[in-house]
């Protein structure tokens, strides 16, 4: 069955398709821009492990077509409403002047996952294209206020 309602997410990267296929297939680039740790194994059936923002994502690599088009599964450890494999993630790599658009499409999402989905993948498209290019910095979260924790933490100071 189609998701008749994917959420979708696009952004123009200054840089080869060659170039933007390596941010979703290394880990040591993947985390520039999402995420703080992953495992990759970009083949089919290969795994796709990352943790964003503390939260476990896992999946697999379904389809590769360098440097075109990934289909990766999607979903998150231990939960009951998106778990792991639930929904897919197909981003379609295309060149456009000397850049590439990236057109993403996250399918089979429940409804209550779409919204903080759609904002997230605004969010990180826009950091691939910040990391593609130069640096995209630490990850500031996705307009959330930081977790009470953080703010006690060590070396955290408020400017105001």
């Amino acid at each position: 069955m189609m998701d008749a309602d994917p959420v979708t997410a696009t952004v123009h990267i200054d840089a080869p398709p060659e170039r933007v296929w390596d941010y979703f297939t290394k880990p040591g680039l993947l985390v520039r821009w999402m995420g703080e740790y992953a495992v990759l194994e970009p083949e089919p059936g290969g795994q796709f492990t990352v943790n964003v923002q503390g939260a476990p994502v896992r999946g697999r690599f379904l389809r590769l077509d360098p440097p075109r088009l990934l289909l990766i599964s999607w979903g998150y450890a231990g939960s009951d409403r998106l778990p792991p494999g639930a929904s897919t993630v197909e981003i379609r790599l295309t060149p456009a002047g000397t850049g590439t658009r990236v057109d993403l499409e996250h399918r089979q999402l429940p409804a209550a996952e779409k919204p903080g989905h759609g904002v997230g993948w605004v969010h990180y498209l826009a950091r691939i294209a910040a990391a593609a290019t130069g640096e995209a910095g630490p990850d500031p979260g996705m307009g959330q206020p930081p977790p009470p924790e953080a703010e006690r933490a060590p070396g955290r100071h408020q400017s105001r």
